[in-house]
């Protein structure tokens, strides 16, 4: 039988939660330009690519270890709390788990933020590990978007 769980992890940026939540929100435009070495491209196959129901297809770059493409959909938007919730449905991620389903909550801590993630996830079969190489490629992430926003014009 398949295995179910889940995965946290915070992380404090020095980004204004706002700035980050934008980014966060606008990642089809900001993410192949500002972390180019892990993301190819981000194309919208249905709706807005912010709004629930939206369809993105994400190609990861040469140096993503398991994932290379993955097709998300935005499952639900809260524009007050900044929280962002998406699954994974279709892509290389889904040979190893049979459901996968992520939320990005943005918290607004004076001048910086807190972020956190988390995921659910159900394994393809007992043999395979949580995914906590996809939780730190999202830290990796989150850093390097905070020092993006840090160091662009």
């Amino acid at each position: 039988m398949a295995c179910c769980g889940q995965l946290h992890v915070e992380v404090e940026l020095k980004s204004l939660a706002e700035k980050l939540w934008e980014t966060i929100r606008d990642s089809t435009k900001i993410f192949p330009q500002a972390l180019s070495h892990d993301y190819k491209s981000i194309e919208v196959l249905e709706g807005d690519g912010k709004a629930p129901g939206s369809i993105r297809l994400i190609n990861y770059a040469e140096g993503s270890p398991i994932v290379k493409v993955s097709k998300e959909r935005i499952e639900s938007v809260d524009e007050a709390q900044k929280i962002y919730v998406y699954s994974i449905f279709d892509g290389d991620l889904m040979k190893y788990y049979k459901t996968f389903i992520a939320k990005i909550n943005v918290i607004p801590k004076g001048e910086s933020s807190l972020v956190k993630w988390s995921c659910e996830f159900e394994k393809a079969s007992e043999e395979i590990p949580d995914p906590s190489v996809i939780k730190e490629f999202a830290v990796k992430n989150f850093v390097e978007i905070d020092d993006y926003l840090h160091t662009k014009a």
